[in-house]
């Protein structure tokens, strides 16, 4: 049900939402009166009626009788979406932060995005969630092929994320299809002496063929018209090409770093052990089932690229009183990874939202360039 809010109305939740975030105590109509901030103008009994009318439209609760009113999810839903702007300023900070602390590419991958979670814990004051790149959406960079020894050759594989990878493959099996097919017997790189010089030839031609393909499309492509020099080829890059491809799609989700426990357990919301409990070991043993709901397109939109999830809206019981603000950073329009908040649902939307948005923005301009 879709709630129509006057002018007054509307001043009025925003009022409330507000005292409420700062306070995290039940907000009543004389406390709004007296702070000058909210520029409410009217009567306590103006007010009074006002919140009474926002409770019974479920954007207000009493959690007791005799005390104040507190946003429920839907209240937070209305004010995030039509209350709210983001912080400019916050977002010019997080940026300048971001670009002054964090080295890249000369820094590791990994250590990037770790910095990048703590300083977002530290000025959110909430958990930080950063999913490490997706191997398929990442784009091939450079590929070179060594032996490792007889009959096995290994495949090393660097993205456009700078992450590397490699499979070793055995050539005897290779060889021994493709001497099936092959009328005149010749097997894939059958001369020791020249296994050096073909594995050159053969990487400068991947290279060619394959710079800045997803690795996850690379099976698919079609090599049944090779050039007579790589014919023979042919069977070796469809089983290097499948592996690698296998190897990125295996598991589904990434590694989730994380950040800010710290910080999110002097928060009031979460002083009850049990349910802090809970949240960990979601974080730490259960990442696969939170890594939908960080990388996902689904949720609730704010703008083009952040996604914020309130209260009820989470599917996960241990996050169903927090709230969780993402943005995924990408590589022009292939996302790689994503950037969360996870707080309670009392959070300061205006700081979360700039600050996950702009930490965004920054990985996709360093780490996702072409």
């Amino acid at each position: 049900m879709q709630v129509k809010l006057n002018n007054r109305h509307q001043h009025i939740l925003w009022a409330t939402v507000r005292h409420y975030i700062a306070t995290a105590e039940p907000v009543g109509s004389k406390s709004l009166v007296e702070v000058e901030e909210y520029n409410l103008s009217v009567s306590p009994a103006t007010i009074r009626n006002g919140m009474s009318f926002l409770e019974k439209s479920g954007l207000l609760y009493q959690p007791h009788t005799s005390a104040g009113r507190v946003p429920s999810d839907s209240g937070y839903r209305i004010y995030v979406d039509q209350l709210m702007r983001p912080s400019e300023n916050l977002a010019f900070e997080v940026e300048e932060l971001l670009q002054k602390q964090l080295n890249w590419p000369e820094g590791r991958l990994e250590a990037v995005l770790q910095g990048a979670a703590q300083i977002l814990a530290t000025l959110s004051g909430y958990i930080t969630l950063v999913t490490m790149p997706q191997t398929s959406t990442a784009k091939l960079r450079h590929l070179q092929l060594v032996q490792v020894e007889a009959e096995k050759i290994m495949l090393i594989v660097v993205t456009n994320t700078y992450e590397t990878q490699s499979l070793i493959m055995d050539l005897r099996a290779i060889n021994q299809t493709n001497d099936r097919q092959n009328l005149q017997g010749d097997s894939v790189l059958s001369n020791p002496e020249d296994i050096d010089r073909e594995l050159h030839i053969l990487s400068n031609f991947l290279n060619s063929q394959l710079r800045d393909r997803a690795i996850g499309e690379l099976s698919l492509l079609d090599w049944s018209e090779l050039d007579r020099e790589f014919e023979k080829y042919a069977e070796l890059i469809k089983n290097l090409l499948e592996n690698l491809t296998l190897r990125s799609q295996t598991p589904d989700y990434t590694r989730i770093l994380i950040s800010g426990i710290a910080e999110a357990l002097r928060l009031p919301e979460f002083s009850q052990l049990e349910q802090v409990q809970t949240i960990i070991q979601l974080l730490e043993e259960k990442q696969e089932q939170l890594w939908p709901l960080i990388f996902g397109a689904t949720g609730k939109k704010i703008d083009k690229q952040v996604t914020v999830r309130i209260g009820s809206e989470n599917p996960l019981e241990p996050i169903q009183g927090c709230a969780l603000v993402s943005a995924t950073y990408g590589n022009g329009t292939i996302p790689l990874g994503s950037v969360g908040v996870l707080g309670p649902t009392r959070m300061v939307y205006e700081n979360a939202i700039a600050l996950v948005k702009s930490t965004a923005d920054f990985l996709s301009e360093t780490i996702g360039i072409d």
